[in-house]
């Protein structure tokens, strides 16, 4: 058995420290076409739960090992939030945390249990999947339990928003086909919803199933699709096939009107040059950097 995973760095999240509350076996409430984990049957509770005890005293000996961690990262081999015991578990941690965050990464399966929205409103950062806007992708995408149903998912969502205080990031993992015609529906909700940030990727690891990822390319044409306000981020940069181009000041205000571009996505798509004009369009407030949870982007000034 081992609870603790890295230290990890991300440029998102600093040096991260793992907990996996379900590190001998898968146990979800979804199974996810594009999961890494083998394919396995849905479970609505942990069968195997290790003791919260032992939980904490792993956690404390990993601090105690590993100095400069900026977050500890609650997630499983599954779904995290069916641990029995997470809610102790959060009071735990943030009782010897000290200057430290709390991330938790959920499928936001349980987020309509006002419990479940109780427990996450007591921790830093939390960050909600949203593959799917309908039912039919919940089923055919994340093959959910039964009984979950997206759009109690939505509205837990949009309820937890409301009472919650921290940063709140959505995930949605696009697989080719199956939830990448949907952008509109995702646009209004998202819209309503207001997140700190939106994280958008594909599928990057061996899934469980024969399922097909997007390049590069064809995640930033699909970004572009969402509502401009809305803070898009490009997580996944493995498929990436186009080398950097040369952008006149025009064509770099053009494409930023399209959507927000972060600093990966200028170090992917402008040359040399292209970003010397980016830095010159900042200086002439033509162009604001601006931060969402340690990301920074580039989007047209209002003053434009």
């Amino acid at each position: 058995m081992n609870v603790i995973f890295g230290p990890v760095n991300s440029r998102r999240f600093g040096k991260s420290l793992g907990v996996d509350l379900s590190p001998n076996k898968k146990q979800c409430n979804f199974d996810c076409l594009y999961c890494e984990l083998e394919a396995s049957s849905v479970v609505s509770r942990y069968d195997d739960v290790i003791a919260l005890e032992k939980v904490v005293a792993e956690i404390k000996e990993a601090l105690h090992r590993y100095k400069g961690i900026d977050f500890i990262t609650l997630t499983a081999n599954g779904e995290p939030t069916l641990y029995p015991y997470l809610d102790q578990l959060v009071d735990a941690i943030n009782a010897f945390k000290e200057d430290r965050e709390v991330l938790i990464l959920s499928n936001a399966s349980t987020i309509m249990d006002k419990d479940v929205r109780s427990t996450l409103s007591k921790i830093d950062v939390v960050k909600l999947s949203l593959d799917c806007v309908t039912q039919k992708c919940l089923k055919k995408l994340d093959r959910a339990d039964k009984g979950i149903d997206v759009e109690d998912i939505k509205s837990g969502m949009l309820a937890f928003k409301k009472e919650y205080k921290g940063e709140l990031i959505i995930e949605i993992l696009f697989v080719k086909g199956v939830n990448d015609r949907d952008i509109e529906l995702y646009s209004k909700f998202l819209l309503a919803l207001e997140p700190v940030r939106i994280d958008i990727g594909t599928v990057d690891r061996p899934p469980a199933y024969d399922v097909e990822a997007l390049s590069y390319e064809e995640l930033l044409r699909l970004s572009q699709r969402f509502d401009k306000t809305l803070p898009i981020y490009i997580a996944s940069r493995k498929n990436i096939t186009s080398t950097p181009s040369s952008y006149s000041n025009e064509e770099i205000l053009n494409t930023l009107d399209k959507r927000p571009l972060s600093d990966d996505d200028i170090d992917i798509l402008f040359d040399s040059e292209s970003k010397i004009r980016l830095q010159a369009l900042i200086k002439s407030e033509k162009v604001d950097k601006v931060e969402k949870n340690a990301i920074f982007f580039y989007k047209i000034s209002k003053s434009t």
